[in-house]
């Protein structure tokens, strides 16, 4: 039996205006394993290159993120400093609150200065009795002393108009209704802070704001002297006081008229 015939490839190149070609004669075996190794270098050409294109834009991103983080870094600095401030600012806020809701006495007129007015002291004078029912509001919202720091201010003034009294008090005085009525409103108002309203005879209301702590609610009724909140500093304010508002018929007045009737 004779062996079977070996077989051959001859490859053949070809150049252009040459007279001769030259030609490369491989077995056929080894022709086959330089077409699969070509073909798994192609591939393994191909697979490289596409896994690192995202590479690549990655790293021609690296620099501009680096940027980035330096400058948020700073950034973090900065507002932690700002919060520092911030806390060390409120500190000294409830400092100056305290001093002036615990420490409200007159002023001392001094010789070589202008003459300055004293603060009008807010004070119920001795034991009073509250009759019972409802009543036009004639009595003075509060027990304990207190400094009237603004009073109303009208629409024609040029000034911002107020409608009622600022009376400066220590956060958490007990806030009394000033007549018997039915409260008309309670809430939490961006102005006026947490507030009572309450609906008396003749027309009456009055409003009591910036309170911290409210002791009754809508559609209760009170009877005049009765605790209805603790003042505080809610809403609109600087410091612990009551606003103390008057009203007839819808409209604002001065409530100290009615209390010097009283007083009479």
């Amino acid at each position: 039996m004779t062996a079977p015939a070996r077989r051959f490839v001859t490859v053949l190149v070809h150049r252009d205006g040459a007279l001769t070609s030259p030609s490369l004669r491989l077995p056929l075996w080894a022709a086959r394993a330089l077409s699969v190794l070509g073909v798994a270098a192609a591939i393994a050409i191909t697979g490289a290159a596409i896994s690192y294109a995202p590479v690549a834009r990655l790293a021609a991103r690296v620099p501009a993120l680096e940027r980035e983080v330096d400058r948020l870094r700073i950034e973090n600095d900065q507002v932690r400093e700002l919060a520092a401030r911030l806390v060390e600012l409120e500190g000294r806020y409830e400092q100056v609150r305290t001093m002036l809701g615990g420490n409200l006495v007159p002023r001392r007129i001094r010789a070589d200065s202008l003459a300055v007015a004293h603060p009008v002291l807010a004070r119920v004078p001795g034991e009073r009795s509250y009759e019972p029912g409802p009543s036009v509001p004639r009595r003075w919202p509060l027990d304990d002393a207190g400094v009237v720091t603004r009073g109303q201010v009208g629409s024609g003034s040029g000034q911002e108009v107020h409608p009622g009294l600022d009376i400066a008090v220590p956060n958490g005085t007990p806030i009394r209704a000033a007549g018997g009525g039915t409260v008309a409103e309670t809430g939490d108002d961006a102005e006026y802070g947490r507030f009572v309203l309450i609906q008396h005879p003749e027309g009456y209301h009055t409003l009591y704001g910036h309170a911290s702590r409210l002791l009754v609610s809508a559609g209760e009724v009170v009877g005049a002297g009765q605790v209805i909140g603790l003042s505080g500093s809610t809403g609109r304010s600087t410091a612990p006081h009551l606003h103390f508002e008057t009203r007839q018929g819808g409209r604002a007045i001065d409530p100290r008229p009615l209390l010097r009737a009283e007083s009479r």
